[in-house]
């Protein structure tokens, strides 16, 4: 039979490029190299005499060195910037702190200042009302006796305040003429009596004439001791310019 020149490996093999089978034959060469490097022992410094394998092939067991020192300085660089934000928050933290107690300090100090002003013029003021008062007070009234010499006294000093002339002794002698000093006294047989207005009192003063001189300040009734002489007083300075110019009935 003639030879079969189409076997299916020799075709394909022949079909193979230049390159593929250069390359075939390198893969080829890894792997046997592979077998043999497995079949050695670790400890072994038996060489083989493949070309493919001529090469030493040894194992360290020294750590790998570096990996963790970067890791450890990557955690340190991290827990650094996390201190130093921190710190950093910390130190604004404490700058608004200070800032607000300042604040508060600041408003506390002019409440205080503001408390202390208004007492010092309400002090002021409550001085200045006091010294008005008592520039304003009157003078503290004189006690007058309850007898002739204390209504005399006391009149005079009424009729100073306004304006009215007379002496102590021109009340007093026209006194003694018409009452005898009697503030109670009535005549009841004169012409005033007879024309229904008596005279009356210390002076003995009709009622129209009480009234009509009056002085203010003084009692509206007519048999008040010192109203009784003011009234007199005042008419008697109207009509002879003082009481001390009446020497008889006026």
């Amino acid at each position: 039979m003639p030879e079969n020149t189409n076997t299916p490996g020799r075709s394909r093999l022949a079909k193979l490029s230049k390159q593929h089978r250069i390359a075939l034959a390198g893969v080829a060469t890894l792997g046997a190299a592979a077998l043999a490097f497995s079949a050695v022992p670790s400890d072994a410094g038996t060489t083989t005499t493949d070309a493919a394998s001529s090469a030493k092939v040894t194992y360290s067991t020294e750590p790998i060195k570096g990996v963790k020192a970067s890791v450890t300085d990557q955690l340190a660089g991290a827990s650094l910037k996390t201190e130093a934000i921190q710190a950093k928050a910390d130190a604004k933290a404490k700058a608004a702190k200070a800032k607000a107690d300042a604040a508060a300090k600041k408003k506390a100090a002019e409440a205080a200042a503001k408390k202390k002003a208004e007492a010092a013029r309400k002090a002021k003021k409550a001085a200045s009302r006091s010294s008005q008062r008592v520039k304003l007070q009157p003078v503290a009234a004189t006690t007058y006796a309850n007898n002739l010499n204390g209504w005399i006294n006391h009149a005079l000093a009424i009729m100073k305040q306004k304006g009215i002339p007379g002496s102590y002794n021109g009340l007093y002698k026209n006194i003694m003429r018409e009452s005898s000093g009697n503030p109670s006294a009535v005549n009841g047989w004169d012409v005033n009596a007879v024309n229904g207005t008596p005279s009356i009192g210390l002076l003995q003063v009709i009622q129209p004439t009480f009234n009509a001189y009056h002085v203010s300040g003084t009692s509206t009734n007519i048999y008040d001791p010192v109203a009784n002489i003011t009234a007199a007083a005042n008419y008697a300075a109207a009509r002879y310019g003082s009481i001390d110019n009446v020497n008889s009935a006026y």
